[in-house]
């Protein structure tokens, strides 16, 4: 699905709109993750990161990664084997 955001171009002067983009889908991501809207897994999906990335975001913006259910954990593992199975 494409969503298509109106972005004031004062905000967008000395960046790059592919890089903005990225930006925005890894703040939503973080902003839903820390919400428990999405686990771990579906937020580096939603942001196209590596869990890595991922877990460095989250660090940067004061985010834990750590406190999660069983179920989240078990949802995380089945996503990462369907995406690379």
């Amino acid at each position: 699905m494409q969503l298509t955001l109106e972005i004031p171009d004062q905000y967008l002067q000395d960046h790059n709109q592919n890089q903005t983009a990225q930006q925005i889908k890894l703040y939503a991501a973080l902003l839903m993750f820390q919400s428990g809207q999405l686990s771990r897994g579906a937020a580096c999906e939603f942001a196209d990161v590596n869990i890595y990335d991922f877990f460095t975001a989250c660090k940067l913006h004061n985010i834990s990664a750590i406190n999660t259910t069983e179920d989240s954990i078990e949802t995380d593992v089945l996503r990462f084997q369907q995406r690379f199975n």
